[in-house]
């Protein structure tokens, strides 16, 4: 230690001052007999923007070529399934009588890691190599981040692919009854919460949301609720209504979308709320932040097409400020409203 010490004093000195010599921070020896070396790192690629790259770790990595790439923002489903691309991912589930690995903790570092590469747009690269593994541990034996040229300018950073989890959106907000809910956009860690919430709406619900009786099967079927809740919030934002229950279950009460049109700078509304809480103000709450959303997406117009016999629907349009017209030949309602300069009121 005393060797190490001195070597690395030396080694500052030479190439700095004698004053920015602070100190050294000494860890307890690692034990790699029930550790994996593994490998989490991002660099920039011109098409994608930052790439997430995981997989076997040390010396031997170029050798090995064992890793998955991925595009952040990861959450815990996409960690996961970054893991399951490489051949280590069946050896970290434990083998020949070696404890697992902490997989939800080494899950929990891939979503923070993906994070720090988000919001951090200076870092070009960063890779942690190795990243030793095991039940009772993860350790980051050696790291590496390489910045852009200071001389850069910020609009020339690389963007990322896909859009983050927009977290501003979020808010905590009361029914009329007094029911405490949360406000947020969809997130794949959803869909077992979805599949619940259509299983308990009723056949008018579904008719007046989808204009059809599209059975629940078919609505909870994993192909349909993986489009309904990984989305693209460039292109779509879903919206859900989350409520937490006296035994600290959650569950959905109600979601609602803006879908982006192709070929115009405008989006289509829908949303439906669960029987059970219907008339507590959800509807028209969502549509206030639809709409308010639409108008920080720089949007020009939401649009949306309704029944005639969703009274309901046509009441809370009218409420927040819609437009709403009778088509004749169709024979439904078109609830428009421009956007520019507007802020989503309630009628009184």
């Amino acid at each position: 230690v005393k060797d190490a010490y001195h070597t690395i004093e030396q080694n500052v000195r030479q190439k700095h001052r004698q004053e920015d010599f602070l100190g050294v921070t000494v860890q307890s020896m690692v034990d790699l007999s029930e550790s994996y070396e593994l490998i989490l790192g991002s660099a920039p690629d011109a098409q994608f923007g930052p790439v997430i790259l995981f997989g076997s770790g040390g010396t031997l990595v170029e050798v090995y070529k064992d890793r998955a790439l991925g595009l952040p923002p990861l959450n815990s489903v996409l960690a996961r399934n970054l893991m399951r691309g490489t051949k280590i991912y069946e050896a970290l589930k434990g083998v020949r009588g070696r404890h697992s690995v902490n997989m939800d903790a080494l899950e929990a570092l891939m979503v923070n890691f993906s994070h720090l590469v988000i919001e951090q747009p200076w870092i070009k690269e960063i890779d942690i190599n190795p990243l030793l593994a095991s039940a009772k541990s993860l350790i980051a034996l050696d790291a590496r981040v390489l910045l852009h040229d200071s001389k850069t300018e910020e609009s020339d950073l690389i963007k990322p692919a896909i859009r983050p989890y927009p977290s501003q959106y979020e808010q905590t907000w009361t029914t009329k009854k007094g029911l405490v809910v949360e406000f947020r956009p969809v997130m794949p860690e959803d869909e077992p919460m979805m599949v619940k919430f259509h299983q308990k709406l009723s056949d008018e619900s579904i008719h007046l949301r989808f204009m059809s009786n599209i059975n629940c099967s078919e609505r909870i079927q994993h192909e349909r609720l993986l489009r309904v809740c990984h989305v693209d919030y460039d292109q779509d934002m879903a919206m859900v209504v989350v409520h937490e229950k006296s035994d600290g279950m959650k569950e959905i009460i109600a979601a609602g979308r803006l879908g982006k049109m192709h070929g115009v700078n405008s989006a289509e509304f829908s949303m439906i709320v669960a029987d059970k809480y219907q008339r507590q103000g959800i509807g028209t709450k969502m549509l206030c932040e639809l709409v308010r959303i639409g108008k920080d997406e720089k949007l020009d117009y939401i649009e949306a097409v309704i029944l005639p016999i969703n009274h309901g629907m046509l009441k809370v349009s009218k409420k927040v400020g819609f437009q709403t017209t009778l088509d004749e030949d169709d024979e439904v309602f078109r609830a428009f409203m421009p956007l520019a300069g507007r802020v989503a009121t309630v009628a009184q």
